[in-house]
This record gives structure tokens, sequence and C-alpha cells, in this order.
């Protein structure tokens, strides 16, 4: 009957990699998305943190915060915020940048 909760734990474990893998490639969507219609570089995008979370305007799901770095004038670098609920994006917190 063990064998059952590790198979059990071991898909479980599996869906988590294949999840946070789906939700990386989503965010790099959408960030890459924002810097095209801002005409802005994008550079990288880094997972910082995913965590299941309880809120009352989305109820059980995972909030994730990724770090995205771009350019406003192709020579120096910013940092930026993504928040993603689930799979949607929900915010982007962008610092004052250079344009050129």
């Amino acid at each position: 009957m063990e064998n059952i909760y590790y198979l059990l734990l071991f898909c479980l474990v599996c869906w988590y990699f294949i999840y946070l893998r789906k939700l990386s490639e989503a965010a790099r969507r959408h960030a890459k998305h924002y810097c095209e219609q801002n005409k802005l570089q994008f550079i990288a995008i880094a997972r910082r943190s995913s965590r299941l979370t309880f809120t009352k305007q989305h109820g059980l799901i995972w909030l994730s915060l990724f770090d995205v770095e771009f350019s406003g004038d192709g020579e120096s670098s910013n940092n930026a915020t993504l928040t993603l609920f689930g799979l949607k994006l929900d915010n982007i917190d962008i610092p004052p940048y250079r344009v050129h």
C-alpha cells in the first residue's frame, strides 16, 4: 500500500516541475510582449519565487514573482518585477529608466 503513496508523491513532484516550466514560459511570453509594446529591449528573465497562496479575488492559486532585465536605451540594463497569478499576468512593476 505504501508503494502507491510513493508513486503519488513521485507524480506530484513531476507535475510540479512541469508546471514550473509552463509558468516560466508564460512569464517569458508576457515579458517579451510587454517589452515589444513599449519599445524596450528584453534581456533576461529569472523566477524569484513561487508559492501557493489564497486571495479573496483569485482563491487558492500559485503566486509567482519574476525578475525581468530590460534596456530602454540599448546600453544600460534595468530590472523590473513581473507578478503572475497562475499563468495570468497580474502586474509588471518597472522603475524609471533611460530612453534614447
